[in-house]
């Protein structure tokens, strides 16, 4: 009962405090606003009713004419009745929105005749011509559509050349502003497929004075990149010297100077060095900045740039870059250089960071030309051997046929196996991982052996590259030449500071890739053999890899690979069999032939199994130059095997030693 009279009290003082007035209280009253209004309002005390009122419903006027209340005869509509009368709706809305809407369905019904496969060519032109017909006059206005961009692209791909061209002349003056349409763009780029070499110039005239404001824009990028694969090496030229120069920019006559190299144009055009670094920082920063770095325009930029930067801007680039973002620039010449640059003089942080961008695309850098050479140069160079067995090493053991039979795969081991061997890797490759940052580089690396630069010159001569190639060949060798003494013989690209030897055999041999390749090799033994590309892997590993760094941790290893390739070549000859013996195929007789002269316990190994014997049945075709190697090798123990079976074939005529050049 207490507690229940205590409730009631406390109820009391909440409906005291809440009331109008107090007995006590002398002061104005306190009423709520709402309160307030209702008492003092007396016309609102007839609102005050218990139910909402029922709304008055209005006649319309039917389609028969009658008036009618809304909503009395209307039934339940169907799912497929409301659906229709949102599309009804929907195109109503369209047509009110888009001008030429009604042309563009009119063109999306031709576009389905036109595209297929299965038609003729006299139709499929009557269907072009009509819809070019159509879209006369209108073309830059509906060129940005999303339906009517591509029934342009494939009236420009089926139209003929007066067609074209009438086109492209009804859409020159807004090229440039359809180049940053998202659908328009593919137009444009198809145009620049099919366009002859006049409209070509014309349209990279048009882009004089934009090149830069394009190339910061996520879609125009697109199109300067396609103009500048198509281009001529005067054009190229012309639209890299808009980003070189405010005043290349402006006097277009100053472009045509013939000097490919940045530095060498500053000097010719007496260009102020600090002009050009301020203009190109200022380009080059925001394109960076918004991730625009796919186009190999902006690789060949940064190249130069890098050559003339000065310490702070090479270093705030490289920090930069330093992420997964270099992995969309590797697959270029000038892309793979700047990633080469970027390795060689970023911190350890640095690197690592661009390791890690790496993660999960080793596949397909390693099976690049140019990502092959950077991904070689990152495993003879960064000392962090933990890391690169986790993230590099790691995933090539998984894709190591596919590697060993790939062109630009196979590089990647045969760095680790035989670094920088100019069997495996061209002058141009050997060249680039000697390139350095000028700013960033000791005084000591500026120096290099003269007589190296002088092999890297007699070997570029012999072999044929592409202008660019020569022209970095014989700058770097020019400046080279110029800092070198003949005391020194330091070596441009020696990698970290770790020794070559201890990286390579933690690499190979701790991380377990050594083993993993011998035993894919004895695995695939005649495949690799007869392969052009996976006989030079089989090579090296046989050999116990370059200064011996397999052995004697995987004698037992090596010895199982000599015996499979003996086991191999012991086989009997037989015309059946699809496949050639591999002492007759051109290209694994010559690899045996190379791994009897230079591996003595294999030519060992061969005799025993295979030829003992039976010399006189392999002494003709390509098998005799097997045959003839245990004569020719320098090793007097294996010329003592065979000697006393092979000297009566050679005085019978039946074997002929090749002659000695």
């Amino acid at each position: 009962m207490a507690a229940k009279t205590e409730q009631g009290n406390k109820s009391n003082k909440r409906k005291q405090t809440t009331g109008p007035h107090s007995k006590s209280d002398t002061s104005p009253s306190k009423k709520p606003k709402l309160l307030q209004s209702k008492s003092s309002n007396p016309a609102n005390k007839g609102l005050n009713k218990p139910f909402k009122s029922v709304k008055q419903q209005h006649p319309v006027k039917s389609h028969s004419g009658k008036l009618e209340t809304a909503g009395a005869n209307e039934g339940p509509k169907s799912k497929r009745e409301r659906r229709l009368h949102a599309k009804e709706l929907a195109e109503a809305r369209k047509k009110k929105r888009k001008k030429h809407y009604t042309l563009e369905q009119e063109l999306a019904l031709l576009w389905e005749k036109m595209r297929r496969r299965n038609i003729a060519k006299e139709d499929r032109s009557k269907l072009v011509s009509e819809a070019l017909q159509k879209m006369k006059g209108k073309i830059p206005e509906i060129a940005g559509s999303h339906v009517s961009s591509r029934v342009l692209q494939t009236c420009v791909k089926y139209c003929t050349q007066a067609e074209r061209d009438a086109v492209f002349e009804e859409l020159r003056p807004h090229l440039l502003t359809l180049a940053c349409n998202t659908y328009a763009v593919h137009l444009v780029k198809k145009m620049l497929d099919s366009a002859s070499k006049k409209h070509l110039a014309a349209f990279m005239s048009s882009l004089h004075g934009h090149v830069a404001p394009l190339l910061r824009h996520m879609v125009g990028s697109v199109v300067v990149e396609h103009a500048y694969q198509l281009g001529n090496a005067t054009q190229k030229q012309e639209l890299l010297m808009e980003l070189y120069s405010t005043e290349l920019q402006l006097f277009k006559d100053l472009a045509l100077v013939k000097e490919s190299r940045l530095i060498g144009l500053i000097s010719k055009l007496g260009l102020q060095k600090g002009s050009v670094l301020r203009h190109m920082s200022s380009v080059i920063q925001p394109i960076l900045e918004k991730g625009i770095v796919d186009h190999s325009i902006i690789h060949k930029a940064l190249v130069e740039y890098l050559s003339i930067a000065d310490k702070s801007s090479a270093a705030e680039v490289i920090q930069q870059l330093s992420s997964a973002l270099l992995v969309r620039m590797i697959h270029t010449r000038d892309g793979s250089r700047v990633g080469l640059l970027c390795i060689k003089h970023g911190s350890a942080k640095e690197r690592k960071k661009i390791i890690k961008g790496m993660k999960g695309h080793i596949d397909k850098i390693a099976h690049d030309q140019c990502g092959s050479l950077v991904l070689a140069y990152i495993l003879s160079t960064v000392d962090d051997t933990k890391l690169l067995t986790k993230i590099i090493v790691r995933e090539l053991q998984a894709i190591f046929k596919e590697l060993v039979l790939d062109k630009n795969g196979r590089r990647v081991l045969l760095q680790l196996l035989h670094p920088n061997c100019s069997r495996y890797f061209s002058s141009d490759d050997l060249v680039a991982f000697n390139l350095s940052i000028p700013s960033l580089s000791p005084k000591s690396e500026s120096k290099v052996n003269p007589d190296s630069v002088l092999e890297a010159k007699s070997s570029e001569a012999k072999e044929s590259c592409d202008d660019e190639a020569k022209s970095d060949l014989e700058a770097t060798t020019a400046e080279a030449c110029e800092n070198a003494s003949p005391s020194e013989s330091h070596h441009l690209a020696e990698g970290g500071k770790k020794d070559p030897n201890v990286r390579r055999r933690e690499l190979l041999v701790d991380s377990g890739l050594a083993k993993n390749l011998i035993d894919a090799c004895i695995e695939s033994a005649g495949e690799l053999l007869r392969s052009n590309f996976g006989k030079e892997v089989m090579y090296e590993v046989a050999v116990g890899a370059a200064g011996g760094i397999l052995r004697p941790a995987l004698d037992e290893k090596l010895d199982a690979l000599h015996g499979a390739i003996a086991t191999l070549a012991a086989q009997p000859k037989s015309e059946e069999s699809g496949e050639e013996h591999v002492l007759e195929n051109f290209h694994s007789s010559r690899t045996i032939r190379k791994l009897v002269l230079d591996c003595p316990s294999f030519a060992s190994s061969l005799w025993k199994i295979a030829l003992e014997g039976k010399c006189e049945i392999w002494a003709q075709g390509h098998s005799h130059k097997v045959v003839s190697a245990f004569l020719e090798s320098s090793n007097s123990e294996v010329c003592e095997l065979a000697k006393g079976e092979l000297q009566p074939l050679i005085d019978s005529g039946i074997l002929k030693l090749p002659e000695t050049k």
